[in-house]
Formats: structure tokens, sequence, C-alpha cells
């Protein structure tokens, strides 16, 4: 597995507190009359770097929540598990937090560790609110505990394909994924709505994570003449696939997925990343709603990327549902975000359906200049 990587001039120094499991954040240790929060997430391994995202986020928000009164008349301890993205070991700390009998997760991070270890929380009674975990499987199993705040595969690939028919027509086209719940599905809903709109890929393949040479995978898309690569995957392999592929004198232009949406993405591809696509939410940092919250973010020389924002909304949504609920009682909690929104958050207004979707998804695409990312 490649070496742990932090965020670039960001959050580095926030390390896991229980490596390969489960541990409580340095004075917060939970007493008598706390309740336990968690965030899981990759905090160690080749995607730390949105582990340290999410635990950003759900850091901020519950101190932000303990100065305000914490909730119920309780203040909040904040648990941090670490499933690396391999999803047996997110069942391992879907059990460990089961048994600390943590009222929320905040998490997990890829959409195959949150499948699994939903299971495990919908039995256990722990309600889990994921930042990033776009599979629809993992509200469409119908767990009366899953939700998430920010979009699913199919609506996120359905913006993808159409904008590459429309943007590049006739070129060649080449879908790539990592075989995960995340990178395959979103390749799959990608090419679906690509073939819907006219254009047949040219190429449809798999790579294996965690590798550092794809040169025989590049030699494939230059003698197919591809053009234009889509990556149904994660920042560290897209990065070195592009790079690999400009080192080979192709002309090529990588589009890819919200797992780009890290400063990492462009340690790794360097300047081969210029002129990159990605699909995203509409840049959070800079909605009204979140002002307040970003200077403190960035007074602690964090920037609020990715999927930071969307940790804190997570946290911060469930506070609340709980204090209208007056409530901690997970079912109950459910229950009234399901029927109590609109709720207010740093993203703005989040409603949620009966799975557990937020009703108005919001994706958009970013283009990568001069080693940083902003809206098309």
């Amino acid at each position: 597995m490649m070496r742990r990587r932090q965020l670039l001039g960001t959050v580095a120094g926030l390390t896991a507190a229980g490596v390969a499991g489960v541990g409580t954040i340095p004075g917060a240790a939970a007493q008598s009359g706390t309740l336990r929060v968690a965030s899981v997430g990759p905090m160690t391994g080749q995607y730390a770097a949105f582990g340290a995202q999410l635990r950003a986020g759900a850091e901020q928000a519950v101190a932000d929540i303990n100065a305000a009164g914490g909730v119920l008349g309780q203040q909040l301890a904040l648990e941090i598990g670490d499933d690396a993205c391999d999803p047996r070991q997110a069942v391992s700390v879907a059990n460990q937090m089961a048994s600390r009998q943590v009222k929320l997760i905040a998490g997990h991070f890829c959409s195959g560790s949150s499948i699994p270890a939903s299971k495990v929380y919908a039995e256990e009674g722990v309600l889990q609110i994921s930042p990033a975990s776009t599979n629809p499987q993992y509200t469409d199993a119908g767990g009366w505990n899953t939700f998430r705040t920010c979009g699913r595969d199919d609506q996120q690939g359905q913006v993808a394909g159409a904008y590459i028919a429309k943007t590049y027509p006739g070129k060649k086209v080449a879908i790539l994924h990592d075989n995960s719940a995340y990178g395959k599905g979103l390749a799959d809903e990608t090419k679906k709505s690509l073939n819907a709109a006219g254009t047949t890929e040219t190429m449809y393949a798999a790579y294996t994570p965690g590798e550092r040479d794809y040169s025989a995978l590049v030699s494939r898309l230059k003698s197919s003449g591809v053009e234009i690569i889509y990556v149904g995957g994660y920042h560290t392999e897209a990065g070195l696939i592009l790079r690999q592929a400009k080192e080979q004198g192709m002309p090529v232009t990588l589009i890819g997925g919200d797992a780009l949406v890290t400063n990492e993405f462009w340690q790794i591809a360097g300047a081969a990343g210029e002129g990159t696509l990605m699909t995203f939410a509409s840049d959070p940092r800079k909605r009204p709603s979140a002002a307040e919250v970003v200077q403190r973010f960035r007074a602690k020389n964090i920037d609020p990327e990715g999927y930071v924002l969307y940790t804190y909304a997570a946290v911060q949504i469930w506070a609340d549902a709980a204090k209208k609920a007056n409530s901690t009682d997970p079912k109950k909690v459910s229950d009234t975000l399901k029927s109590g929104g609109p709720w207010n958050s740093v993203l703005g207004p989040i409603s949620f359906d009966r799975k557990g979707d937020v009703t108005v998804p919001d994706y958009v695409f970013y283009v990568w200049k001069n080693g940083s990312y902003g809206e098309v």
C-alpha cells in the first residue's frame, strides 16, 4: 500500500487516534453525561488525505456544538475510526463503534466501506450520515439508519456522461475503473449516460489500485488512439495514469469524479494535471451559509476543501435533529431527519427523501489549473 500523504499545506498533523481501529481524540474523552459521536474513514493508507478531510470537519463541528452548549445539555465526545477504505476493516470498526454506544457515525468515506458497515450499524441501532459515499446501493438497500450529505453516482455519472458526449463529439473515449464499489459504480453510470447520448466508448477497462506502474494500460490507451480518459476511481491512481500517459506523449484529457477533489491530486500528477476535469458539488467554501465556519478553519491554516464541510454538515444536522426530536435515540432522530427538513447547514438547506438521500443534488464541473481547481 502506498505511504500515507497529507493534504497539501492544510491538515498536516491530523493523525488517527487509533490506527486500524478506534480512538477518542485527545481532550475529548467521553465521561458521564457526554454523548459519543464518531468520524470514520481512511485515516491511514493511500486515501488518508480524505480521512483527514472527514476528521477535520467532524472535529470543528463538535467543537462548535460544544461551545454552544452541546446537545440536550450534554457535551459531545468525538471518536475517530480508521477503516483504511477496506471493507473488512470497516466492519470491524463498525462493531467497535457500536460497542462504544456511539450515537452518530459521520462516515464512512469509501462506498465499499459504508455499505457493509451500514448493516452493522442498522443491527446495533447506530445512525450513519456519510459525507462522501456516493454509490446508490448505500441508501437503496433501505436501511432505516443511512443518510448522506453528498449526491449519488447515478446523478454524478449522468452529468459526466452527458458533458463528455456534448463537449467532445467524435473523440475516442476510454472509461476506466478500479473495481471498487465507488469507482466501478461511477464508471458504469457515466458509461450509461454517455451511451444514451449517442457516444460509444472506444475502451472500457479495469485497473488494479495501489500500483505504481500503469505503463501497460497506458500503452493500450495509446494504441487505441484514446483522447479522453474517464476514470472511475481515486486521485492516487488517476494522477499516476495521467502522468504516465503524458510521459508517453499522449495528448489526452483526464476526466474524473469527486474523488479527485483533493490538493494531493496535483502532488501526484504534477503539471500533467493541467486541464483535468472533475465533477463535484458547487464549491461549498463559497456558500454564504459556510462563511463563518470557513473563517474558523482558515484561522487554523486548514483549507476546508473536498468533504470537510460535508462532514461538518453531517454532525451539525444530526445535532439539530436530536434537539428537535428531544432525543438522541437514533431511530427517533432518523425519523426526524426525514420528516423535519429542510435543515440549515454549512452547505445550505438540506432535506432528505425516504431513502436518506439529499433531495437537491448539485453536480458541476471543475478544472485543474496551475495546481488548484475551480468551477468551469
